[in-house]
């Protein structure tokens, strides 16, 4: 099964209308299970669970890798799954940055990965599903006021690549909108960034795009990130 059929068999599905109890008496403590890892890993166990039921063939990948689950077990490169929650507004990670730079490289399928988007809310105990979407990988980033593309900046180390606010009209920074402008914005960043000026910037584009033509047998044609960035800044400079 494709993701998009997946993706339109769940929202047909229970996970559409979805509520569980998020708050546990153990011993004598009340524990609330609402944080959005716990409520991450329910709903991966039950899309499991849910899968294997409608007999809809799949891997679920039990170790903290890409992907979350593969929906084509005969072709472990291609049809990645990655399944992502949150509540309020995106706060999860896209990907730990240093790895996700040389994993594009050695399996380009990551870059061609579906996320299934599962927002929620919990209220009296309650976990309830609010919203669910299906995108592509660069449709949930973004550029930001720092960086060409948003990241997790901590005590002067990139860590992880941060969501964009994909469902807004209103987003100061708005989604790429091909896979090639994520990239441009994504090799400026590797320049820019001192831990990887040095090390793996030079070269990283044509290491990307061998591997992308080797593996998909179809050119990779990067832009410049100077070239395409005011269509993502505009907003922001008006």
């Amino acid at each position: 099964m494709t993701s998009a059929k997946l993706y339109n068999a769940l929202i047909n599905s229970d996970l559409a209308t979805l509520k569980f109890q998020s708050v546990y008496n153990i011993g004598t403590f009340n524990i609330d299970l609402s944080e959005a890892d716990v409520v991450g890993n329910i709903l991966e166990e039950w899309l499991d669970k849910w899968m294997t039921n409608k007999g809809i063939p799949h891997i679920h990948n039990k170790k903290q890798a890409s992907p979350d689950f593969w929906l084509n077990p005969n072709d472990l490169n291609s049809d990645w799954l990655e399944i992502k929650s949150f509540t309020g507004s995106p706060n999860f990670d896209v990907a730990a940055f240093r790895s996700f730079i040389n994993l594009i490289i050695e399996n380009p399928c990551k870059l061609h990965s579906k996320h299934l988007l599962i927002k929620y809310k919990s209220d009296a105990g309650i976990v309830t599903i609010e919203k669910i979407w299906l995108k592509n990988l660069w449709e949930i980033c973004s550029t930001s006021s720092v960086w060409p593309v948003k990241v997790q900046y901590k005590n002067k180390v990139i860590v992880n690549i941060r969501p964009a606010t994909w469902y807004s009209k209103d987003t100061e920074f708005p989604p790429f909108e091909c896979l090639e402008d994520f990239i441009a914005a994504l090799e400026e960043t590797i320049y820019l960034y001192h831990d990887t000026r040095s090390t793996i910037a030079e070269g990283w584009s044509k290491k990307l795009c061998n591997s992308y033509k080797s593996f998909f047998n179809k050119d990779l044609i990067i832009p410049r990130w100077y070239d395409i960035k005011e269509k993502y800044i505009k907003k922001c400079t008006e």
